[in-house]
C-alpha cells in the first residue's frame, strides 16, 4: 500500500508539473498572437501605449526599440530565447515579496522584439506545498502501515503459536483435539477445517483398529481356550482317545490360521500386491458355475436355488477371484437366510443380483458388514472369520465393480455392477 500510494503521489506530481508548463505555454502563445496582431494593426505610439499599460500581474511585457525599453522592466534579461522556447529569470521588487520568478521568451513583431513573461513562482510555491503535503502523507502512511502490519503479524503469530500448541498436544496422543475456527473464515480457518477433517478420519481409523482388535480377541479367544484346555486334558486321556482329541485341536488351530491367512490375503488384494490373472470372463458362464457349485449346499438346507440369465457380458478379470467373491455372497445367503428359503441368482448384462427371503440386514449395519472382522450378533453361532464381505468388496474394487446391499422385502438383495 505504501508503494502504491507513493506511485500515485509521484504521478500526481508529474501531472501537476506538466499541467503548469502547459498552462504557461498556452498563456504565452495567446499573448504572442495578440501582440503580433497588435503590431500589424497599430502605430508605434499605440503599440507603445499598449505595452506600457500591460498588467505585470497577468503578463510581463517589455518592448525594446532604438536602445530604449518600454514596459515594466528597466533592462532586458540576457540570453532570452524566442518563443515557443522559454527561460526562467528572477525579478527584484520593492514589495513584501522581493523576488519574483518569471518564465517567458521573445516575440518577433514589426516594431522589434517584445519580451513576454508569465509569473511562475506562485505555481512553484504550490508545487512545494504539494511536495510537503505528499511527504507528510507518505510518512503517515508508512506509520499506519507499520502499525497495521505489527498488529496483523501479532495476531497471525498468535494463531500460529496456538496451532503449534495444539499440534504438540495431538503429537502427545490427544487425538480428540481440534483446531479452532472463527465466525468469519479466512485461509487459516480453511486450513484448520481441512486438518480437522484429517483428524476425524484418523480418529475413525483408530476406532476401527480398536474395533478390529476387539473382534480378533473375541473370535480367537474361544478356540485358543479350547486348544489350551484340550492340551491339558491330553495328558490324562487314554492313548486310544488321543488321536480324536488331536483332530479337534487341529480343527481349532486351522480356524485360527484361516482367520490370519484371510486377513493377509485381504491386505494383499486391497494394496494391489496380489497380481491378477486377467482373462476374458463371461458373466453367464460364471453364474452357471456358481449355481452348479452352490446347488448341492442349498439342497442340504432344504433351500431352493434358481438361476436366471439374460444378455451375456464379457469382462476382463481374474476368474478365480471373481468366482470366490460371488460364491461368498451366495454362501452367505445360504447360511443366514434359514432353512426352506428361496435364493435367486439373476444376471442381465453387466449386473448380477443375488437375493433371498431371509431376515436380511438392518439398514444401519449395511455399511458395517464390509468392515474387517465385523460379524453381526445373530451370525455369531455360525463359523466364520468375519472377513468374507471385506474380501468380496476388495476383489470387486480391484475389478472396478460396485456392490450395493438393499432390502428384498423380505430378505436381502446384493447387486454387483461391473464396469464395461
Amino acid at each position: 500500500m505504501t508503494l502504491i500510494i507513493g506511485a500515485l503521489l509521484f504521478a500526481m506530481y508529474r501531472e501537476l508539473i506538466l499541467e503548469q508548463q502547459h498552462q504557461v505555454e498556452i498563456h504565452l502563445e495567446s499573448e504572442r498572437i495578440q501582440y503580433q496582431q497588435l503590431a500589424l494593426t497599430s502605430g508605434r505610439q499605440a503599440f507603445a501605449a499598449q505595452v506600457r499599460t500591460a498588467d505585470p500581474k497577468t503578463m510581463l511585457v517589455v518592448w525594446q526599440h532604438d536602445n530604449q525599453l518600454e514596459g515594466a522592466l528597466s533592462f532586458m534579461p540576457t540570453d532570452m530565447p524566442y518563443l515557443p522556447e522559454t527561460k526562467e529569470f528572477p525579478i527584484l521588487t520593492g514589495g513584501p515579496e522581493k523576488l519574483h520568478i518569471f518564465t517567458g521568451g521573445l516575440v518577433h513583431t514589426r516594431y522589434g522584439p517584445v519580451l513576454l513573461a508569465s509569473r511562475t513562482d506562485q505555481l512553484a510555491t504550490l508545487i512545494d506545498k504539494f511536495i510537503s503535503a505528499a511527504a507528510t502523507a507518505m510518512m503517515v502512511t508508512i506509520l499506519l502501515t507499520l502499525a497495521a502490519g505489527y498488529l496483523f503479524s501479532k495476531a497471525l503469530l498468535g494463531r500460529m503459536v496456538r496451532y503449534s500448541k495444539l499440534s504438540r498436544r495431538i503429537e502427545q496422543g490427544h487425538y480428540d483435539t481440534r483446531f479452532p475456527t472463527s465466525e468469519h473464515p479466512d485461509e487459516f480457518d480453511m486450513l484448520a477445517t481441512q486438518f480437522n477433517r484429517v483428524l476425524d478420519t484418523l480418529q475413525n481409523n483408530l476406532d476401527a483398529v480398536r474395533g478390529v482388535t476387539d473382534n480378533i480377541a473375541h473370535d480367537l479367544r474361544t478356540p485358543l481356550s479350547h486348544i489350551r484346555i484340550g492340551i491339558e486334558e491330553l495328558a490324562n486321556k487314554p492313548a486310544e482317545e488321543v488321536p480324536e482329541n488331536c483332530a479337534v485341536l487341529i480343527e481349532e488351530l486351522d480356524m485360527c490360521l484361516a482367520t490370519f491367512n484371510a486377513m493377509l490375503s485381504l491386505t494383499r488384494i486391497e494394496e494391489g500386491q496380489q497380481k491378477l490373472e486377467l482373462q476374458q470372463v463371461s458373466l453367464v458362464d460364471l453364474c452357471r458355475d456358481l449355481e452348479e457349485m452352490a446347488s448341492a449346499v442349498a439342497e442340504m438346507q432344504d433351500q431352493q436355488l434358481s438361476l436366471t440369465t439374460g444378455t451375456d457380458c464379457q469382462i476382463t478379470g481374474d476368474k478365480s477371484l471373481l468366482f470366490m467373491a460371488l460364491y461368498n455372497l451366495i454362501d452367505n445367503a445360504i447360511k443366514y437366510s434359514g432353512d426352506g428359503s428361496v435364493i435367486r441368482i439373476e444376471q442381465e448384462g453387466a449386473v448380477i443380483r443375488i437375493s433371498d427371503n431371509g431376515p436380511g440386514i438392518p439398514e444401519l449395519d449395511k455399511d458395517r458388514v464390509f468392515e474387517r472382522l465385523v460379524r453381526l450378533d445373530p451370525s455369531r453361532h455360525h463359523a466364520g472369520t468375519g472377513l468374507g464381505l471385506s474380501m468380496v468388496k476388495a476383489i470387486l474394487s480391484r475389478h472396478q465393480a460396485r456392490i450395493e446391499l438393499s432390502d428384498n422385502h423380505p430378505g436381502l438383495m446384493v447387486t454387483v455392477t461391473f464396469r464395461t
